[in-house]
């Protein structure tokens, strides 16, 4: 920077013009814009839709995967985990946006720009709440003029997102935005994709408020969810360094067998065929067969004779699903079965599988067959249980998802507790909360837990 600075001086002696702007100009980089658009902010938010899923805490919550070498990893360990990286990126960029005074309509409708930055902040919000329970919500992302912010319970939360996706769907116009890296800019899809997560999320409150999740969940369903595997919210990584799939980071360039598929999954799977389980994993390499770890199990690991995960789920341009048309026809079908709505539950089940199995392998052929093995095949008198494990079955690698659904129904009703741990019911607060912002904090953990920040206590929908 000296240099620079005494050639700018060399220079400017001797023309004697123009110092102030060759000064500006040799010192900006005009790759990197000072101001970000909105769909720019909206994109970039997009980038961490991922995050949310890849995480082998997330897979150890729902007992996809066992780990392999540090074990300890996976025993529910009481530990603190952080939020901020969500407010720090992703939610304060789709609120940057949403404040923006200069979104630029060439871009798009700022109608439109605004719904997409609000239904992805509420997807976003919806995920952290329902990790952690109550947490900084109406008055967060203030930056500077509020870095200690309020804790909003839980209820409240859930109240609003359902009121924004509503809003935002209204206001969407139907000409398509620009740099939608979602879904190319149609604003059917975002219109779909809001409808389907105020769905999912009406089903989480069958418990604690049952008659207001039956009257969200008609509503969201009347206004148009997703109908097909291509309204799915995917998000698809690219063969590049710069937007890799996190497994293959981990698996190829780190070369880590750190994880295997867990007994009870593939005990789920193996005995019926069925014909994801090529794509979840693969045969254990010193029997040939598909053989599970138990989750949480200490000694004689052996990566050989164990399932590891699959190459297409680790593979660098792997895609993540996020939001799926088979967990709507679960929902769908766990709805009639409680009577909200009318339907054929048996045929819901079946479609839901049929369209899980059609994601994950690109095909359905053998799908009846499938549809007809023990285990597989419907039994009305077990309707919730069938529904709700093959939803985790299908929720593979999504584990904070899935994680969510067991915490709800209880189901699969096999979890393993690694040493006598039950499996948490909640993430604890950040540390660092107690002591930047001690007075929300022991606020918020004395109002839902009795002054207990533990993983084992239970968010405000969890009242089983």
């Amino acid at each position: 920077m000296k240099t620079i600075q005494y050639i700018t001086a060399v220079l400017c002696s001797l023309v004697f013009v123009g110092c102030s702007d060759f000064s500006d100009s040799i010192n900006t980089d005009p790759n990197k814009p000072g101001v970000a658009s909105g769909t720019q902010l909206i994109a970039n938010a997009a980038l961490f839709l991922p995050d949310l899923s890849s995480s082998p805490r997330g897979e150890f919550m729902a007992q996809y995967l066992a780990e392999t070498q540090y074990v300890g990893a996976s025993l529910y360990p009481q530990e603190s985990t952080s939020f901020y990286y969500w407010y720090e990126e992703p939610l304060m960029n789709l609120q940057a946006a949403i404040e923006s005074d200069d979104l630029d309509a060439s871009e798009g409708p700022i109608a439109n720009q605004l719904a997409m930055a609000r239904i992805l902040k509420a997807y976003f919000f919806w995920n952290v709440t329902d990790r952690w329970g109550d947490v900084p919500y109406s008055k967060a992302l203030q930056g500077a003029d509020n870095f200690t912010a309020a804790y909003d319970t839980q209820e409240s939360i859930y109240n609003d997102l359902f009121n924004e996706l509503k809003e935002a769907v209204e206001m969407i116009e139907p000409e398509k935005v620009d740099n939608d890296i979602i879904y190319g800019g149609d604003m059917s899809q975002w219109q779909k994709l809001a409808n389907t997560i105020r769905l999912l999320m009406a089903l989480r409150l069958s418990e604690v408020a049952p008659a207001r999740a039956m009257e969200e969940f008609k509503a969201a369903h009347a206004d148009g969810v997703f109908a097909s595997n291509g309204d799915n919210l995917v998000f698809h990584h690219l063969a590049d360094a710069n937007n890799q799939n996190y497994w293959y980071n981990e698996v190829v360039n780190r070369n880590r067998e750190w994880w295997a598929l867990t007994e009870t999954l593939v005990a789920e799977m193996k005995p019926a065929d069925d014909p994801r389980l090529p794509v979840y994993g693969d045969p254990a390499r010193a029997s040939g067969e598909y053989t599970g770890l138990k989750f949480g199990e200490e000694e004689d690991i052996s990566t050989e004779k164990y399932s590891l995960m699959g190459p297409a789920i680790y593979a660098q341009d792997a895609s993540i699903y996020l939001v799926t048309y088979a967990q709507v026809l679960f929902a769908l079908a766990e709805a009639a079965e409680r009577g909200w709505i009318s339907g054929d539950i048996e045929a819901l089940y079946n479609q839901a599988i049929e369209a899980s199995i059609a994601q994950w392998t690109g095909s359905t052929q053998g799908v009846g067959e499938f549809l007809a093995k023990p285990g597989i095949a419907f039994e009305p008198a077990n309707a919730l249980k069938m529904i709700a494990t093959q939803r985790w079955v299908h929720l593979y690698m999504f584990g904070y998802e899935a994680w969510a659904e067991w915490r709800r129904t209880g189901y699969p009703d096999n979890l393993v507790e690694p040493n006598g741990v039950a499996v948490p019911g909640r993430l604890s607060y950040p540390d660092n909360e107690a002591f930047n912002n001690t007075e929300n904090y022991e606020e918020a953990v004395q109002r839902q837990f009795g002054g207990d920040d533990s993983i084992h206590e239970k968010v405000w929908w969890d009242v089983d």
